[in-house]
């Protein structure tokens, strides 16, 4: 063998072992997505759902481990409203939440276009949909959530400063004790919570109105943005069942195959999907709906 070819093979080589690792990764997710949307045909052609995912993973980041942290904000707002447009009017859908919250406005959003869709909505959470993704959930006609699972508490966060949040009913009940002796700044912080506090209540009563009644919309409206709770406070499968919310302990055994295609991988973080799909032409099955 000559020199020249002996080089040649083993530049070769070596940049095959630089790009494998590269490659590998972007490999795998595509795999990934592939089943993804494999599953996601086949629960739309056995319950006659058009399902839509908003899932959001924790993760951390390469080797250095740097928190990294997924919220509901517009970009999900935009894809998830896009999916419901385009879907049927006669057909249900399904959205399978996932997530710690996120913007007040991306949520109420997803909220209001779902609500507006004709046919029956169901929200599916088989772990956790807190903050906003608890608001989303009050727009759905049925919660159906694992028997662990777990919703939280509405109440507003606002900005005290570049680091810090305080929830809404906090920084009023401060406000009112401090009395004349309150900075300027809580002063005016208490007028934006008292705000904040009345639209989301507001908010809440229209979406559950129609299933719970006025009253009991006020009451619900109330209870889950007052500051009873934390703001991470876990409400349980039967405390939201006791709240008058319209909750099924039963989730079908798919979505839990579907929730392991989500790794806490460290790139190309999933976030909406939906069919169709460039890989995946949409068919409408109006049979077996419900």
């Amino acid at each position: 063998m000559s020199p020249d070819l002996l080089n040649s093979i083993i530049w070769m080589l070596f940049w095959l072992l630089f790009l494998i690792p590269l490659l590998s990764p972007t490999y795998s997710y595509q795999r990934l997505k592939s089943a993804r949307m494999r599953l996601l045909q086949l629960l739309e052609k056995k319950y006659g759902f058009r399902f839509i995912t908003l899932i959001h993973r924790q993760e951390k980041i390469g080797l250095l481990g740097i928190p990294l942290y997924r919220f509901i904000d517009i970009d999900d707002s935009e894809a998830v409203i896009r999916a419901i447009r385009q879907t049927p009017r006669d057909q249900p859908i399904a959205l399978v939440l996932h997530t710690p919250g996120g913007l007040v406005l991306a949520a109420a959003q997803i909220a209001m276009a779902l609500k507006r869709h004709p046919a029956k909505k169901v929200v599916i959470v088989p772990h956790y949909a807190m903050s906003g993704g608890t608001l989303i959930a009050l727009a759905a006609d049925e919660i159906w959530m694992d028997p662990n699972a777990v919703l939280g508490p509405l109440d507003p966060q606002l900005a005290i400063d570049q680091t810090f949040h305080a929830p809404a009913p906090s920084i009023i009940k401060v406000a009112k004790e401090k009395g004349k002796d309150a900075s300027d700044k809580i002063l005016l912080m208490a007028d934006v919570a008292e705000k904040a506090l009345k639209e989301v209540q507001e908010f809440i009563q229209n979406l559950v109105k129609d299933k719970l009644g006025e009253e009991k919309a006020k009451e619900l409206a109330k209870l889950l943005t007052e500051g009873r709770w934390t703001h991470d406070y876990p409400i349980t499968f039967e405390e939201a069942k006791k709240l008058g919310l319209n909750v099924k302990d039963e989730i079908p055994v798919e979505i839990y195959q579907f929730m392991e295609l989500f790794p806490q991988a460290p790139m190309n973080r999933p976030g909406v999907e939906y069919i169709p799909h460039p890989l995946i032409p949409y068919r409408h099955n109006r049979s077996s709906q419900s």
